[in-house]
């Protein structure tokens, strides 16, 4: 029996949980001989840390630099910790972490604690010291948002994650279908995932050729509590799967990842929208969403649970009432197939507010297609719009109907 063995949960494939390590570094991140990394993750997730860790140093990896946050010292923070530490935090960290990918630093985030953790503490408090965790992380995030490094996200099937989605099992048998959710929505279940997703990528790359192809005016969304259109800013660029950072390194930001995505008109968003799923921010969970958009902007919102933290959420700023992106998940994805609420917005996004935004219950890296007043107008290479055919999106069954450039 190998160290790895030792150290890995009875209940996750070993085999598996390897492979998923093995995507992390080859497809997630592509990292590169000599390219030093830095990850972060909760400290359940030690026995993937340690096999990312092994296969990025067989990579050709510079220097592998773990960061880990543990639960219960996050919990006595909130307990315990003097009230005025809600309004700080590690600086010096944050400046060390933006110095990292100036020098082309990858960045990989492992997803896996329980979103659920801070729903019993103090709001005010959560939301002070989200502020000013975020402050202080900005110029690391400016790194990100830009699409300055090859960077990604994972996730791992954390005990406390498992048995929130999974409550009437044992926490070993949650752990073990949580795993197995993972593991299939990663592709990590098939003979050779790296070859899959070579193929996968291939698909999703034909998506939006043939959305970019066709140059829509804007998209209808059509269901039980939704009539939205989206109108596409001008110029706009469908993007999906891997993709090009500017480092010049073609990365998975999301593994996994099943969409399809795009920049919205920030002034040409109408109707109203309801999420299918609920939504779990910084420990709240949030239920039975509907908003409704005029002119781009949401002029109502409305929640069955959760309702006065959506609306703390989008007062925030002058743009968290626009959208960012808006993406396209087939429900053919791995991840819709597998069914269970995940209450955390599983990179791939496959259970997002009905064609909404994608970014909105992120745990770990803040939407890095956050949108502002200036997105929305342009800001993407400009192509001539032409009417083409009315026509369906190939290979997924999507709620949405594509409107031709007018």
């Amino acid at each position: 029996m190998n160290t790895h063995q030792r150290i890995a949960p009875p209940v996750i494939d070993p085999h598996k949980l390897d492979r998923l390590a093995e995507v992390a570094v080859k497809v997630g991140l592509a990292l590169q001989p000599g390219q030093d990394l830095f990850l972060t993750a909760p400290v359940t997730a030690l026995p993937l840390v340690r096999r990312i860790a092994e296969h990025a140093y067989k990579a050709g990896a510079g220097l592998v630099t773990p960061l880990l946050s543990d639960e219960q010292v996050t919990l006595a923070r909130f307990r315990n910790g003097a009230d005025a530490g809600f309004d700080r935090a590690p600086t010096w960290l944050y400046d060390g972490v933006a110095k990292a990918f100036s020098a082309n630093t990858a960045r990989l985030a492992i997803v896996g604690d329980n979103p659920m953790l801070l729903s019993g503490e103090d709001p005010a408090k959560v939301a002070r010291a989200n502020k000013a965790n975020s402050m202080a992380y900005q110029p690391a995030l400016e790194k990100i948002a830009g699409f300055d490094i090859n960077w990604s996200i994972v996730a791992y099937p954390g005990p406390s994650w498992a048995q929130l989605v999974f409550p009437d099992e044992t926490e070993d048998a949650a752990v073990t279908k949580l795993a197995d959710a993972i593991f299939a929505a990663s592709r990590v279940d098939l003979a050779d995932p790296v070859a899959a997703w070579d193929a996968h990528n291939g698909v999703l790359q034909a998506r939006t050729a043939w959305l970019n192809g066709h140059r829509f005016h804007a998209l209808h969304f059509r269901g039980p509590g939704t009539d939205l259109t989206v109108g596409l800013a001008d110029g706009h660029e469908w993007q999906g799967g891997a993709s090009m950072a500017k480092n010049g390194i073609i990365c998975n930001a999301n593994i996994p990842t099943e969409e399809v995505f795009t920049t919205p008109h920030a002034l040409r968003v109408d109707g109203y929208v309801s999420s299918t799923k609920p939504l779990s921010y910084q420990g709240t969970l949030i239920d039975r969403i509907s908003v409704r958009f005029e002119a781009g902007r949401i002029v109502e919102a409305k929640a069955a649970q959760g309702e006065a933290v959506l609306n703390k959420v989008l007062d925030t700023d002058a743009g968290a009432r626009r959208l960012g992106e808006v993406a396209l998940v087939p429900h053919s994805s791995p991840i819709y197939r597998a069914r269970p609420v995940l209450f955390q917005v599983l990179p791939g996004r496959g259970q997002p507010l009905a064609g909404s935004d994608r970014g909105a219950g992120r745990q770990q890296e803040p939407d890095p297609y956050r949108l502002d007043d200036r997105l929305g107008r342009g800001g993407y290479r400009r192509r001539p719009c032409r009417r083409p055919p009315r026509a369906r999106l190939p290979q997924g069954r999507v709620g949405v109907s594509f409107t031709p450039c007018g």
